[in-house]
């Protein structure tokens, strides 16, 4: 049956590109260029902070620790096995990320906890040219970088290249890609750099089918429907038969932060109030316009299963939980200044003002909140310095030789993984299923990952099991098995 006039009509509308300024080829090389040149700059600056923090010796086992272990392994020829969560536990049986095998190559060629971090310095930072190049397709030139500089300089990026390496990394600048084709109702392509997340967390596999619903809605219903019985049946097969079967224990671990006692599923979601601060804190740079746009829904599968989890880690702005919700909050807040710009087509001075207090507004939060975040660091003359402590410490580690079995705190975890096969100290020596050769722990624990507690009782047991003293600096001692050491 055909189309009424109308319905015709908006069918049409929902199809048709969104209109745009013509602008020419130059300023588009322009455009390109300065997007190209923020995301060197952050690249430069991500690197400079994380490298720094793993000299410094302010990386983990867990997580860098880990995913250098998966990495390495896959780099040799082996399933992506990490010593650190327990002797042979296959990393596919915690989180489901294929992707990272694709660091292997270039760990091969540099085989050091310093590539992940690199990478990911990469990867963060190439996300800043669909988002600059939008913005500035939208707003101009000036506005759209001052839209990047925000972008590559919100919390949630600074916290995940500040902690560590995660595999989310990969996650975000294949969502910028995305995002902005869709914006562009580039539809396949959007679709050619979304499938990919699904390789990258299994989480990720709800965002993509919102993107399935996005294209539905937009009258895309074959392509969009069938974006969203791919993610659905890729997270069945993972939750469900992947994952366990790769488990030691035949299950999915972190279902039971989601599982949690039985109540008020309203409070349960929406409190305590440190949800609301992060809402807030992923929204005050965009001054609140990302909410105008649609896209801001591809933010809510993240949202809600990091507030539905009894996890209190979730909950905030720390880690690198916050990195996936960045690329999805600026590119929405490009889309509403693109749709402002249509409305007050007829009213140029308004939608001059609109666009600039937005984006200074953006900044002026963006700069606020940058002495508290990470990368002020980079401002610190101790970060550029050598440490002697630090010195000390790395020519104690060094003692310990290549291939050796190290159960070390978690501490100084990565600065083994690259060369030694590393357990988690105080889980080990003691726990069945290894005991290591050596030791490395501090001589006064504090809590962190495990309670000082648990680390002083594994302390005073190590003479009993075998284990000397052989070399200590800074408060820090390596014990070696004692019928090893001759």
């Amino acid at each position: 049956m055909p189309l009424s006039p109308i319905r015709a009509a908006r069918a049409t509308a929902e199809t048709r590109p969104v209109p745009e300024r013509r602008r020419p080829a130059a300023e588009g090389a322009g455009a390109a260029l300065l997007s190209w040149a923020l995301a060197a700059v952050l690249f430069a600056a991500y690197s400079a902070l994380s490298v720094s923090r793993h000299l410094h010796l302010r990386t983990n086992g867990f997580d860098l620790g880990i995913f250098e272990q998966a990495v390495r392994a896959y780099a040799e020829g082996r399933a992506p096995v990490s010593e650190l969560k327990g002797p042979g536990f296959h990393l596919l049986g915690d989180h489901f990320h294929p992707i990272l095998a694709t660091l292997a190559p270039f760990y091969r060629v540099f085989p050091s906890a310093l590539t992940l971090l690199v990478a990911q310095a990469a990867l963060v930072a190439v996300s800043a040219v669909p988002v600059t190049r939008a913005a500035v397709r939208a707003v101009g030139r000036w506005a759209g970088a001052g839209i990047g500089v925000a972008y590559g300089l919100s919390v949630g990026l600074q916290q995940a290249v500040g902690f560590d390496f995660h595999e989310i990394a990969f996650a975000v600048p294949l969502l910028t890609f995305s995002l902005e084709r869709l914006m562009l109702r580039q539809w396949r392509s959007a679709v050619g750099f979304a499938l990919p997340l699904l390789l990258v967390k299994e989480d990720l596999a709800a965002t993509v089918a919102v993107i399935g619903c996005y294209l539905f809605w937009h009258g895309r219903r074959r392509l969009g429907a069938g974006v969203v019985a791919l993610s659905a049946a890729t997270l069945l097969l993972v939750l469900l038969v992947v994952i366990p079967a790769l488990n030691p224990d035949g299950a999915y671990t972190y279902l039971s932060s989601v599982d949690g006692p039985a109540g008020n599923p309203v409070t349960r979601l929406l409190l305590p109030g440190e949800k609301w601060h992060t809402v807030v804190t992923i929204l005050a740079p965009t001054a609140f316009l990302a909410l105008r746009s649609p896209l801001i829904l591809l933010a809510l599968p993240t949202l809600g299963w990091r507030f539905w989890s009894t996890n209190p880690s979730y909950w905030g702005t720390d880690f690198h939980y916050g990195a996936v919700l960045m690329p999805i909050v600026f590119l929405a807040f490009v889309d509403a200044l693109t749709r402002l710009r249509l409305r007050f087509r007829a009213r140029h001075g308004l939608r001059r003002w609109t666009v600039r207090g937005s984006v200074a507004v953006g900044l002026a939060v963006t700069a606020a909140a940058l002495p508290s975040q990470p990368l002020a660091e980079l401002a610190r003359p101790a970060t550029w310095q050598r440490d002697a402590t630090v010195d000390a410490v790395s020519a104690l580690l060094r003692r310990i030789p290549d291939g050796a079995e190290v159960a070390a705190a978690n501490g100084f975890a990565a600065q083994l993984t690259g060369r030694t096969r590393v357990y988690l100290f105080p889980r080990y020596p003691g726990a069945p299923g290894a005991r290591p050769d050596w030791v490395v722990a501090a001589d006064h624990p504090r809590d962190g990952l495990l309670s000082a507690r648990d680390e002083a009782e594994a302390l005073r047991a190590l003479p009993a099991a075998g284990y000397r003293p052989v070399a200590s600096a800074a408060g820090i001692t390596v014990y070696r098995l004692t019928d090893l050491a001759g």
